[in-house]
């Protein structure tokens, strides 16, 4: 069958090809001490939720969507030895781990096949599982507990929306804003330059600074884009990003659209999802306050910054709409906050007026439903613990343009 043709100008045309991430051995490696600094906010049921992650997948493939695993296109990369260098030189620090055990670690993965060195290079390595001796020549190695990691571990790679998303023809890696995920990146940048489906792919944007993430970019409409400044994505990300796509034509105008710096809206689609051509889910107690910032193109390479002004009306001007439609979640405020919690606004749109959304969600999904909007509903009692719904756990790579 031949491919399909790459690329994605907004959040809702037809979703024919994505990259999802099931739920694997680097999920294991999460304990009550360490899981809150790799970002989960329990201990997830591996089994279960690779069984809720299947389900996901099989419900896309259901409706004719193409649907590549991170965790395969890594391997299939790693057949090639610059995709193997590019790695492992990721993986191991020697500012952390010394010079000796590094070259030590470093040899040893060059010797793995693959699968094995791809398995490694999203569960990590503990200090135990390191095949050779090395306590002689490593002061590193005498001093750490065997079940210290020697490589992280990237339980967040369930979330392949962040490091990378598709804007045109063209792919944007991400810069990750915490410790936890700076890695994953590397990953998504070895995939896209090594892997035979991704051939001839043109980057759009590459930030080695300033931390843009995925789950903060809305492509509203061709050539519009919102982006979340908050916890994750910096101002200058946001500007660096408008500017890089503006120069590439990718876009005419950005909005800049600040959010609480919190864990509960740690990105844009935490409280807003496009449903539709003309629609937003939002999360009720910020409808009123959300404002953006609109960033347009000049002539010249240069840019204008409007005032702050309401995100909704900013948003349907840019995107040359008479009314954005909102679809207020309109619930009491202590259901609306349990919702948005458990990602009720994280909605993965496959068709204009059809997303996938968390069965948990009720009185979100009915007021979708309420609004015409089709609802998949998904199980999510696993998936959730690491804050992120189905937009959260997907990278469309194919859309159909609007």
């Amino acid at each position: 069958m031949e491919a399909i043709p790459l690329g994605s100008n907004s959040e809702v045309g037809r979703l024919r090809t994505v990259i999802l991430h099931r739920p694997g051995a680097e999920l294991q490696r999460l304990t009550p001490r360490n899981n809150d600094t790799l970002l989960f906010d329990g201990l997830p049921w591996v089994a279960k939720a690779q069984e809720e992650h299947d389900a996901f997948a099989g419900l896309l493939a259901s409706r004719g969507v193409e649907v590549l695993l991170l965790g395969d296109l890594l391997a299939q990369a790693l057949a090639s030895g610059a995709a193997r260098m590019h790695g492992i030189s990721a993986a191991v620090d020697p500012r952390r781990l010394g010079i000796p055990l590094a070259q030590e670690l470093s040899a040893y993965l060059r010797t793995l096949e693959p699968d094995a060195l791809a398995h490694v290079l999203m569960a990590g390595m503990t200090f135990d599982e390191l095949p050779f001796a090395s306590t002689e020549f490593s002061l590193v190695r005498r001093m750490h507990h065997d079940g210290d990691f020697v490589i992280d571990p990237l339980p967040n790679l369930l979330f392949t929306r962040d490091s990378s998303f598709w804007i045109g023809p063209r792919v944007a890696i991400t810069s990750l804003a915490l410790p936890a995920r700076v890695r994953e990146t590397s990953l998504t940048d070895l995939i896209y330059a090594h892997h035979p489906r991704f051939l001839g792919v043109r980057r759009a944007y590459e930030s080695r600074s300033a931390p843009v993430e995925g789950g903060d970019v809305l492509l509203l409409a061709p050539g519009v884009v919102a982006v979340g400044v908050g916890e994750r994505t910096t101002p200058a990300g946001a500007e660096a990003l408008a500017r890089s796509l503006f120069d590439d034509d990718l876009a005419h105008t950005v909005l800049a659209v600040p959010i609480a710096q919190e864990r509960a809206q740690m990105h844009l689609d935490t409280v807003c999802t496009m449903v539709d051509a003309d629609a937003v889910v939002m999360y009720p107690n910020i409808v009123d306050s959300l404002s953006a910032f609109t960033i347009h193109k000049v002539d010249g390479g240069g840019v204008k910054i409007d005032r702050a002004a309401p995100f909704v009306e900013a948003a349907a001007d840019a995107m040359g709409i008479g009314k954005l439609r909102v679809i207020d979640t309109g619930l009491d405020p202590v259901t609306a906050e349990r919702e948005q919690w458990d990602d009720g606004n994280n909605t993965l749109a496959v068709a204009p007026g059809v997303v996938v959304a968390y069965e948990r969600n009720t009185e979100t999904n009915t007021r979708l439903a309420d609004s015409g909007i089709e609802v998949l509903p998904i199980a999510a009692s696993e998936l959730g613990t690491g804050r992120g719904g189905p937009r959260c756990m997907s990278c469309p790579a194919a859309r159909d343009p609007l």
